[in-house]
């Protein structure tokens, strides 16, 4: 299946776009790759909190992380 590429920098380009992305790809199964997460931020790149909900969403959904 073909990897859905998302923009983490579009919009508000809070860790909200990186919760709802990997949110959808669990239930629709479908790959995703985040790119840019948090770009334009202070301090860009993930937080403790996105870390976390990547990780239980790759146990739930027995997804690849890289």
């Amino acid at each position: 299946m073909e990897f859905l590429k998302i923009d983490g920098s579009f919009g508000e380009g809070g860790g909200q776009i990186v919760r709802t992305a990997l949110t959808l790809s669990c239930i629709t199964r479908r790959p995703i790759i985040l790119e840019k997460i948090r770009q334009n931020r202070k301090n860009p790149g993930l937080k403790p909190q996105h870390l976390t909900a990547i990780k239980i969403l790759q146990k739930i959904c027995n997804a690849k992380v890289e």
